[in-house]
């Protein structure tokens, strides 16, 4: 396992911190968080895939590490975050990568992916939602009414969200042994939450995240088109997202490698073994051997 490290860069006139491992000169994958945590998720992850590849894992602007500025200073969009992170894996000099992308990290990556195509050699989604399908309507419905119409008849749903209840339960619903979910996870991220402003950044995403939903479609024709295996690896019993939004990914990408694991939403926390064994594998499948920046043919 390679060593890991702990660097900042500045984008756009913002400090945007990310973890770094494995060969410069190996096929490169970045790996983008959800809410509400931050590239943290990715602890365990990292060490597992860097010896074989060179791991980027951002914190989004305004998450974990990066700079956090108030929605005065920062208009927080998930069309900026993409722009941020657009930047730094130019400025990492990354010209080819495969994404894995959960929760926000997805529509995050869809930007990328949909902007620069030939950048992209392998998309792995984990409970990262690109389809209609994948959206519980008990979750999004209060998100979708305060996207709509925001004020004080619909922001108290959506608030609740950054309580420390609600942050424990994304992390352990759906899970058959909550006790493998250590409690070092909701309470960082409750306690990155809750510093002074970030409820007012947490608000400004949830408001935008209707405007993820028109990508969808663009989304679906550059899986169509645009060659690029899909490994889907998703906790089936996730009440965010469900597993039609992982099935779905089946219907435009070809050969689209879909697993469905006996989990909850932050999968890397109760089995991540399980994930990194798919992911390893579908790497090993469809990218070239370390030092290579070819992707090998797609398997037919």
């Amino acid at each position: 396992m390679g060593s890991v490290h702990h660097r900042t860069a500045t984008v756009g006139g913002q400090e945007i911190f990310y973890r770094e491992a494995g060969p410069a000169d190996a096929p490169a994958i970045v790996l983008l968080h959800g809410y509400p945590t931050s590239s943290f998720m990715f602890r365990d992850l990292i060490p597992l895939l860097a010896g074989d590849y060179h791991v980027i894992a951002p914190d989004h602007l305004g998450f974990g590490h990066s700079a956090a500025p108030s929605v005065e200073e920062f208009t927080y969009t998930f069309d900026a975050l993409a722009g941020l992170t657009s930047g730094l894996l130019e400025h990492l000099g990354l010209d080819r990568y495969a994404l894995y992308v959960q929760d926000y990290g997805a529509p995050i990556g869809w930007r990328l992916a949909l902007e620069h195509p030939e950048r992209i050699s392998a998309l792995v989604t984990q409970n990262g939602n690109g389809y209609e399908d994948g959206f519980v309507e008990s979750f999004w419905s209060d998100v979708w009414a305060y996207g709509a119409n925001p004020g004080p008849d619909t922001e108290p749903a959506v608030r609740a969200a950054l309580s420390l209840d609600a942050i424990r339960w994304q992390y352990v619903h759906g899970v058959p042994d909550p006790s493998l979910v250590s409690p070092d996870t909701w309470e960082h991220d409750f306690a990155l939450v809750s510093r002074e402003g970030n409820d007012e950044i947490q608000l400004a995403l949830f408001r935008d995240y209707r405007n993820n939903r028109p990508l969808y479609p663009l989304l679906h024709a550059f899986l169509r088109t645009g060659d690029v295996p899909v490994l889907a690896v998703w906790g089936r019993n996730d009440e965010i997202f469900g597993p039609a939004g992982a099935r779905a990914f089946a219907r435009d990408a070809e050969d689209a490698e879909v697993h469905l694991v006996d989990g909850g939403h932050f999968l890397l926390e109760s089995h991540l073994d399980v994930v990194a064994g798919h992911l390893r594998g579908f790497l090993g499948r469809v990218l070239g051997p370390a030092g290579s920046l070819t992707p090998r043919s797609r398997p037919r």
